[in-house]
């Protein structure tokens, strides 16, 4: 992949006359199917317009909420996920009504649809806000670790995508460099100014996708900027706190919406962020206190003190681990972890959701065919912490957790 675009010295530039503006919209928009997998992005609805300038915190409590944990890569297991829970029909298009949907986070790494599944979500935000819905992304660690330009859980295919996006970006910015009279503003300079030509222990074969992955992500990248600056790093929605890996006392204390624009702003270039909100076993994104093994007793109180100083948020909403028996809850069912290694290259588990109603109850739905037989519940069965009864249900399995 060569770091200047060539130009035939037999094309000339052509008068686009008076619709510039139009040359460039459809360039775009060809570019964005191009390397979405063949999808139109709906026009921004006025909820989301009015988002674009500010990261929301907190959110009221909606009818039905839908949590999503991690899925790496992986476009089908995404979907079937979605679909699991209502909140997509057959032609993938939103369905959930007014529902509210948070993804927690490390869409990124381990599978070879990264770009595919920002775009499939920023659709799913345009349709849902049409419909009065809400579609939350957040960032997890390996959001962050791939600003950070850490690629070490990138697979072939992911960097092959990247490939694929960078040649769109050039052939995108030839043909608008054709159109005399466009706004040069849309014009990239260099798309690789300041990307390393090589990078250690990267094989030649993947340099190219390596180089393109780096100009995307980097700090005010075009994808970093595009979509993983609308992300969430924390977020309240109703009574459930989310984080990908887990809040502590310095967190909170440090403002969650502070958190929030923080982050955003070093994605977006502006300035650096703090480690322990971003890197670190202790950070937002890295913390497993909370859903590695068996919790001890001491860092339960500490997620207790933690949820007190948060205004009417009863539960911590976590992914980052994987969950081998599918999604639970411990801490008397303060802290949930959703991430059940669904990917296919991360555990290729049957996708889970969790589901909490209008009443805070929560259940897990799961596509497990295990489960589409039934179980009988006993009134006298013992509840154990996070699981409670199951319950039957077609194609799903319910798991009373303690509100």
């Amino acid at each position: 992949m060569k770091d200047t675009e060539h130009e035939s010295s037999g094309n000339s530039a052509m008068d686009c006359g008076t619709i510039p503006s139009l040359v460039s919209s459809f360039v775009d928009t060809f570019v964005d199917f191009s390397v979405s997998g063949g999808l139109f992005l709906p026009p921004e609805p006025d909820p989301i317009k009015k988002s674009n300038s500010s990261l929301k915190t907190v959110f009221p409590q909606p009818s039905r909420l839908i949590a999503i944990g991690d899925i790496h890569g992986d476009l089908p297991k995404a979907k079937m996920a979605l679909k699991l829970a209502g909140l997509i029909g057959a032609d993938d298009r939103w369905s959930g009504g007014s529902t509210a949907v948070v993804q927690v986070g490390d869409i990124f790494d381990r599978g070879g649809d990264e770009i595919k599944l920002l775009y499939f979500f920023e659709k799913l935000k345009r349709e849902a806000a049409k419909a009065g819905g809400l579609v939350i992304t957040m960032n997890g660690n390996h959001e962050i670790m791939n600003v950070d330009a850490d690629f070490r859980f990138a697979t072939p295919e992911g960097l092959k995508e990247f490939e694929n996006w960078g040649m769109w970006q050039r052939v995108g910015n030839y043909m608008k460099k054709l159109c005399d009279g466009i706004d040069e503003n849309v014009i990239i300079r260099d798309l690789f100014d300041g990307v390393p030509d090589e990078f250690p222990r990267i094989k030649p074969e993947f340099l190219d996708g390596t180089r393109a992955r780096f100009a995307a992500l980097r700090p005010n990248g075009l994808i970093s900027t595009r979509f993983l600056s609308k992300n969430q790093t924390v977020v309240v929605v109703g009574d459930s706190v989310f984080a990908h890996g887990g809040l502590l006392q310095k967190h909170v204390l440090h403002g969650l919406e502070r958190v929030n624009n923080e982050v955003r702003d070093w994605i977006l270039g502006l300035k650096k962020v703090e480690n322990h909100l971003v890197r670190g076993k202790k950070s937002i994104v890295w913390l497993r206190s909370f859903s590695n093994g068996l919790v001890k007793d001491s860092d339960c109180s500490i997620l207790e003190h933690v949820l007190e100083t948060i205004p009417g948020v009863r539960r911590l909403i976590m992914g980052h681990t994987i969950q081998k028996d599918g999604i639970n809850a411990v801490c008397s069912s303060r802290a949930i972890r959703i991430d059940v290694g669904m990917s296919k290259l991360c555990g290729d588990k049957y996708p889970e959701v969790l589901e909490i109603n209008e009443n805070s109850e929560l259940k897990v739905l799961t596509s497990n065919p295990l489960y589409s037989k039934g179980y009988e519940a006993s009134a006298s069965a013992t509840r154990k912490d996070g699981l409670g009864w199951l319950i039957p249900e077609t194609r799903s399995r319910q798991i009373e957790i303690e509100a």
